[in-house]
């Protein structure tokens, strides 16, 4: 049974509310405010050519559980040897399987930089992430309110993360082009009923206007398909399920950046 984007979100609102009372934003403050310097996330993404960001990805309400047991470090530095640009970590649990623990992972054993991967709908996420070690989040236009949007993506900005904005449709990218957002995530996955249309990315590019950094997710499985992308201007890529399902995910990553073998010492 398909999980409708609302439901995402009520069960990211109930996640959030036990969370907000295990730990105070003030101690998610001063923890943040002792990171390090953010990776440039955004750089990352706009450097020449299509960049790949691999996504560590545990289970989703479409494709049920991807990789069972898998060890997040591991992947993750499998991707890095593979040529990925950057990476994303799910950190939703109800419906993705993930976890803030993923996150410091993922921090830990790479040094690209990372996005948070959840549906951000409150400062306090913000904080959390900062504070986890990630270098970007999402905000899903369709998730929030116009000036809720402008509100996190403010505050997002202050603390030294990047922000892809994610739409669907021409009224989002309305939206997001508003507040004037720098990374533009392009979703092919309709969150209503979960199909996958890469044509999507397509009619909405004639749209965005030069400037800004736009990411084509979901419904990725071949290298001619990032090559059609990057004819048409999309900046980079965000992949998760073909490369978290791959025997080896070192050599999809590859397979889709087309990048070389490492040379062994």
């Amino acid at each position: 049974m398909s999980v409708r984007l609302d439901e995402l979100v009520g069960a990211t609102r109930e996640a959030l509310h036990r969370r907000k009372g295990e730990r105070p934003i003030a101690e998610l403050e001063r923890e943040a405010g002792s990171q390090p310097e953010g990776r440039p996330f955004a750089e990352a993404l706009a450097r020449p050519g299509t960049s790949v960001v691999a996504e560590h990805k545990r289970r989703s309400p479409s494709a049920g559980t991807i990789r069972e047991g898998a060890v997040c470090a591991d992947v993750v530095r499998a991707y890095d040897r593979g040529g990925a640009a950057a990476i994303s970590v799910l950190t939703e649990e109800a419906h993705f399987g993930g976890s803030l623990a993923d996150l410091r992972e993922a921090r830990a054993a790479t040094e690209l930089p990372i996005l948070r991967k959840d549906f951000t709908i409150d400062p306090y996420q913000l904080y959390e992430a900062k504070a986890a070690g990630a270098d970007a989040v999402l905000l899903v236009v369709g998730s929030i309110e116009p000036d809720e949007l402008a509100s996190l993506y403010r505050e997002a900005r202050a603390l030294d993360l990047d922000a892809i904005v994610e739409v669907q449709r021409e009224e989002e990218l309305d939206i997001a082009l508003e507040v004037d957002v720098d990374v533009l995530g392009i979703n092919n996955r309709n969150l209503e009923d979960f199909s996958v249309d890469l044509q999507r990315t397509f009619d909405l590019l004639s749209d965005v206007p030069a400037g800004k950094v736009v990411v084509s997710e979901s419904g990725i499985h071949y290298r001619e398909q990032i090559e059609e992308l990057e004819q048409v201007g999309v900046d980079a890529v965000l992949v998760g399920e073909v490369v978290m399902r791959a025997p080896d995910p070192e050599a999809a990553v590859r397979e889709l950046t087309r990048a070389e073998e490492p040379t062994q010492a």
